[in-house]
């Protein structure tokens, strides 16, 4: 054998077809799918058989309504200058577990997931650029879900959806601004409620100088709350 008829052996064998490599009677590897075939499979099987997180048990926590609450918050909706009516104007209020020190920590990530909660507020229409509903910040019962002491429900904010063909103008408030007594505008562009035809959700800008030129295009919707009497 030459050195060029060597040459050209030693690249058809590294490059040749596999069935041909495994002639040689060595075992044969395992191709990367297979391989993340048996990761998964291993993956499953440990999801399936861990009921635990790090010793504690795993469960969706059974959130009751706390059945007196005290803490209720009047919020007010306030539309100026859009191009038409809405065909739906709906409000949420989401709540999360603050302290999160009574919640176990997950399998594998080794994260804490606070529970959450979204609970529906109704605002009633006043005229066509008002609306008002009411929530409770304690509307959530604070209990020991997991074993590891109670777990203490608050407020995150609050947001509306004002919807007008398949789009939702959304503005929402955070608990931090309700408690210091300051409302929150959300400007939106006239352009966006006029091409209502494309699902979307708008959650418009802090400022109408955002718009640049179109400055002058725009609609606002301003969210207050503050606290009332039960």
């Amino acid at each position: 054998m030459n050195d060029a008829t060597a040459a050209h052996d030693a690249r058809t064998d590294s490059r040749g077809p596999r069935h041909h490599r495994r002639g040689a009677g060595c075992c044969p590897r395992s191709s990367p799918v297979r391989q993340l075939r048996a990761t998964l499979s291993l993956l499953v099987l440990f999801l399936a058989t861990s009921t635990t997180a790090f010793g504690h048990p795993m469960k969706q926590p059974d959130i009751k309504p706390n059945p007196t609450p005290r803490k209720r918050y009047e919020i007010t909706l306030t539309i100026e200058g859009a191009p038409g009516l809405f065909d739906a104007v709906t409000g949420v209020v989401d709540y999360k577990v603050t302290n999160d020190r009574c919640v176990p920590l997950t399998p594998i990530s080794g994260a804490t997931l606070a529970p959450e909660k979204r609970i529906p507020v109704e605002l009633t229409r006043l005229n066509d650029g008002t609306y008002k509903g009411s929530f409770y910040a304690d509307a959530l019962l604070d209990e020991d879900y997991y074993g590891m002491g109670i777990c203490h429900w608050g407020v995150v904010g609050a947001s509306a959806e004002l919807r007008v063909g398949k789009v939702d103008f959304s503005p929402a408030i955070f608990m931090s601004e309700i408690l210091a007594g300051r409302p929150v505008t959300r400007y939106f562009a006239k352009r966006s409620y006029l091409h209502a035809d494309v699902e979307r959700v708008d959650i418009g800008n802090p400022s109408r100088a955002d718009f640049q030129q179109d400055a002058h295009d725009t609609f606002a919707i301003t969210l207050r709350a503050e606290e009332t009497a039960p």
